[in-house]
């Protein structure tokens, strides 16, 4: 299975209804984007500083407004220079390439698009990593919100200063497209109060509505992960598997994964094209999955939708196999399957990353799956080896 996210694929029909939604994308070509694709940093010790020579350049999907560069703890932030790739024709300020003091903060840039009609910001910050000395991590998904539009929920990871990290990420931008008159309790990936503790993440597979069924993409698994969601990409049919970037860096060895759950499936299953498929039940998916995030050649990378429990740079999954219907909190634990060794010097480097996955329907990448099927998921931890 290579599981999920499947909701703005339902709208390849309707990108340029996609567009409009947008004040920072166009009617004409080359004179309406206001967009930052891509962010750099050039220091004369790179190894000082970062991590991974990979670290001083970071990719910006469509969907975010802030820029981060992990930094080791005692990087100097005084005098940074960032340089950015913007879309044709657009302007920033301050000047790319311009000298600033990092250390008390972020930077608010603003690009301008060439007609001067629309403008978006972005702030840029370097942030200060600290190894993770706690041998147990918690998602209790009690930091939630609503998007800048107010459309759907988004959820963030309580770092240890006390700062927001928006490490989960959902299909909810696409549902948001596909079905736009939907509610925030209405998509598939919402907030519910009513968690084994506090809040917990429910996850509903719901129909996408005339446009889906219009492209053939009839249902949208509710769906949660680290890692983030390119809503454009997602739009682009030969590439809908890669709109889902799966994992963060993570710099432990994870032992085993803990929580509770509720589920119940859907009453009808049906397939790709809408048939309903007689004896058969949907599944809910849970799994988390550990993986070295550079490639021979030292190249930054993550899974996507089509790879993500298939790779050969998965070092450990874990994977609930039986999840059972059932309307009460029910727990389960899973260990790491390890398939090759764990490197501690990677490890300390920032080479792993890890993402952890809950969807409501297992086949819904492939459009399969029941409307209503119900996942509850609340109090996950990540168990690992004990720090020395």
């Amino acid at each position: 299975m290579r599981n999920l996210f499947i909701t703005s694929q339902t709208v390849v029909g309707c990108f340029a209804a996609c567009l409009l939604l947008s004040s920072c994308f166009k009617d004409e070509p080359l004179n309406a984007e206001c967009d930052i694709t891509e962010a750099s940093v050039h220091v004369s010790d790179t190894e000082t500083m970062f991590f991974n020579a990979s670290d001083t350049l970071v990719k910006v999907l469509y969907s975010e407004n802030s820029i981060r560069f992990n930094v080791r703890r005692h990087a100097d932030l005084t005098a940074l220079a960032p340089t950015f790739r913007i879309t044709p024709g657009a302007s920033i300020s301050p000047a790319s390439g311009s000298v600033h003091d990092f250390s008390q903060g972020p930077v608010t840039y603003l690009v301008t698009s060439e007609d001067k009609k629309w403008s978006r910001r972005y702030e840029v910050a370097f942030i200060p990593v600290e190894h993770t000395v706690a041998d147990t991590l918690h998602y209790d998904f009690e930091h939630f919100d609503l998007d800048a539009s107010g459309k759907y929920y988004t959820w963030s990871q309580l770092r240890s200063d006390g700062t927001l990290d928006p490490c989960w990420d959902s299909g909810n931008s696409g549902f948001s497209i596909s079905l736009s008159s939907a509610k925030p309790d209405e998509y598939p990936t919402v907030s519910d109060p009513n968690g084994f503790v506090g809040s917990c993440v429910r996850l509903t597979t719901r129909d996408t509505g005339p446009f889906g069924r219009m492209a053939g993409k009839r249902i949208a698994a509710g769906n949660l992960f680290l890692g983030s969601f390119d809503v454009r990409l997602a739009l682009k049919r030969d590439s809908t598997l890669k709109a889902t970037r799966f994992g963060k860096p993570f710099a432990q060895r994870p032992l085993k994964m803990t929580g509770y759950y509720q589920y119940t499936p859907g009453d009808r299953y049906q397939d790709a094209d809408g048939n309903y498929v007689a004896n058969r039940t949907d599944s809910a998916a849970i799994y988390a999955v550990l993986f070295r995030n550079h490639d021979a050649d030292g190249n930054a990378l993550v899974l996507y939708g089509d790879n993500v429990q298939t790779s050969p740079q998965i070092v450990a999954i874990a994977k609930v196999r039986d999840i059972q219907t059932t309307s009460s909190w029910t727990p389960f634990e899973v260990m790491f399957d390890y398939r090759s060794p764990f490197d501690e010097t990677l490890s300390e480097a920032y080479g792993y990353s890890l993402t952890v996955v809950f969807s409501s329907s297992h086949d819904g990448d492939l459009f399969e799956g029941a409307i209503g099927s119900t996942l509850l998921v609340d109090q996950v931890s990540i168990i690992c080896s004990k720090t020395e």
